[in-house]
């Protein structure tokens, strides 16, 4: 059977009500408030969009893949007309649909009235040196924040043709294609020595270091997860949220990179902070740590954090860790 975006939409809230009732019964769900009927309603719809949306995107994106123009922004990084046309045809129909909504994107920056609290923020292309080399690993990134907290997230892959989403409170989806779409978990908990982990790059990290940084300890990871390999950029994060591998590890991010991820990774079950643990105004972290569990979370930040000068940790367990204790 082949579900329209409403059809599909409705049954996995609906689905997800069924599974809060089931796991939550009895008991207070933990960072999960149920949301009333009209909220419900009102982010079923601005999931619905922000699906829509990446579909806007796609059409930009298929036709230049293997044919596209690259130029280089002042930081060295890569940009292509793909990037380009889908972030505008993106804030083009935002525009039309949520006029009063302010947008923050990695390629044309931050525009609107500043009379909402609700920001949609877009990185057309997560992974453009993917792109550009033809490998078909990079993602489209779309959320909806409200006052500057991530409440929907999705993760839309053109050429995989796969889909991670989420809306706050309603759990995280998969879709593959015309397969219908069902409710995703992460992986259940286990310690580093069995886990397997991704990482973005060695960038900012003791294998290569940036000027005015700290070097976050990523050979202590390498040397001490079971299994461990270099990932593209967002598909890493999708992985976590499929519970396809344990944790990822990022250590360049900017707001456009960070905000559709939160949704996915923490409605499937997931935690996700910056590498030094902390978790208020994420938006504005340089790096995050997704880990499927607490436990790996926090000896993950340890082995991440070896060696870095406590006073420079605003988290008191990572301090205790640093120092030995």
């Amino acid at each position: 059977m082949n579900w329209t975006h409403d059809q599909y939409l409705c049954e996995c809230f609906d689905e997800c009500k069924r599974h809060n009732m089931l796991t939550n019964q009895g008991k207070t769900a933990h960072n999960v408030q149920k949301p009333h009927d009209e909220n419900n309603t009102n982010m079923r719809t601005e999931l619905e969009f922000a699906l829509e949306l990446a579909e806007c995107a796609t059409r930009e994106i298929l036709p230049r893949f293997h044919n596209c123009t690259v130029n280089y922004k002042s930081d060295g990084t890569e940009v292509t007309d793909a990037d380009r046309a889908a972030e505008s045809t993106m804030r083009n129909v935002i525009a039309q649909r949520f006029s009063d909504d302010d947008v923050l994107g990695e390629e044309w920056g931050r525009s609107g009235k500043g009379r909402s609290s609700r920001m949609w923020i877009l990185d057309p292309i997560d992974g453009t040196a993917w792109f550009t080399m033809g490998i078909p690993v990079f993602g489209t990134l779309i959320a909806l924040c409200e006052h500057d907290e991530p409440v929907l997230g999705v993760i839309h892959f053109p050429v995989l043709g796969e889909t991670v989403y989420a809306s706050k409170g309603q759990g995280c989806w998969f879709k593959r294609g015309r397969e219908n779409p069902r409710m995703i978990r992460v992986a259940a908990a286990v310690p580093l020595r069995s886990a397997t982990v991704c990482a973005s790059g060695p960038h900012a990290s003791n294998i290569q270091p940036l000027p005015d940084t700290h070097p976050y300890n990523l050979t202590g990871v390498i040397e001490q997860a079971r299994k461990f390999k270099f990932g593209p950029d967002c598909l890493q994060h999708a992985l976590v949220a499929r519970g396809r591998i344990n944790a990822a590890i990022d250590t360049v991010m900017k707001p456009w990179d960070i905000a559709a991820l939160v949704p996915c990774i923490e409605e499937a079950g997931g935690i996700l902070t910056d590498l030094r643990g902390n978790r208020a105004g994420i938006l504005n972290c340089d790096n995050i740590l997704a880990s499927c569990s607490e436990q790996l979370h926090d000896e993950m930040l340890q082995v991440l954090n070896a060696g870095i000068n406590p006073s420079l940790l605003n988290d008191p367990a990572i301090v205790l860790a640093s120092q030995g204790a």
